[in-house]
């Protein structure tokens, strides 16, 4: 008899989670043994139930009811899970389809990446794929990350890894102090490259830096 896929289903919201796990459940292949809300959450539940794959959204904003250090959403627990777990499996399940986020999400280590538009039986397929150790990737996905296609139309293609982690944190308001803290950097270093995220990006000040990333669906409004 095969083996069960056991599954953390990480997704911010409740509908969504249940939706999903109805369609998991019915497949005698799958069984969801956790799920989460918060990236949080999700590196704290990988670690109690040690699924064969983590299916992880993407726009799940830091927890709402904490100002800790330790907040902090889909792409950054994909990083954490990953180094403390190298051979963790993450299939990355979001609406996010456009650049950066495919490019940084295979840097973070995940092992696939399908977006919520993706019919049934292709996440049944990507979650056998990617806990038998391959990877799955969404053929519009796929086109992005060939090295042949032109990333030219993203704003964020000229921001290095450490700066697109940095943006994504003050786009979501966190103070210098809270970031530093955060990614083991000093005061100084995180302003310097948030002069540098200001200076590639072509804009003025945070105001814009928040608009900048409402409009390409890295926070939400």
């Amino acid at each position: 008899m095969n083996n069960i896929i056991k599954v953390l289903l990480v997704d911010d919201h409740p509908v969504v989670r249940a939706g999903f796990q109805r369609l998991l459940d019915n497949d005698s292949r799958i069984s969801i043994i956790a799920e989460a809300s918060s990236g949080q959450e999700a590196v704290e539940k990988y670690f109690e139930s040690r699924p064969d794959v983590v299916i992880m959204d993407l726009s799940m904003p830091d927890d709402s009811n904490s100002k800790s250090i330790q907040s902090y959403g889909g792409l950054e627990a994909i990083r954490i899970i990953r180094a403390k777990d190298p051979a963790a499996r993450v299939l990355v399940l979001t609406v996010m389809e456009s650049e950066p986020f495919p490019a940084h999400v295979v840097q973070a280590g995940a092992s696939g990446y399908l977006t919520k538009r993706c019919a049934p039986d292709e996440l049944l397929k990507a979650v056998c794929e990617v806990s038998e150790g391959r990877t799955y990737f969404a053929e519009s996905i796929r086109n992005m990350l060939d090295p042949g296609a032109s990333d030219s139309s993203s704003p964020f293609a000229k921001l290095t890894k450490r700066e697109f982690q940095i943006f994504s944190c003050l786009a979501q308001g966190h103070p210098v102090a809270q970031i530093a803290e955060k990614m083991f950097l000093s005061p100084k270093t995180v302003h310097a490259h948030r002069a540098n995220i200001i200076r590639k990006l072509g804009i003025n000040n945070n105001s814009e830096l928040v608009h900048i990333a409402i409009r390409h669906n890295i926070v939400q409004a």
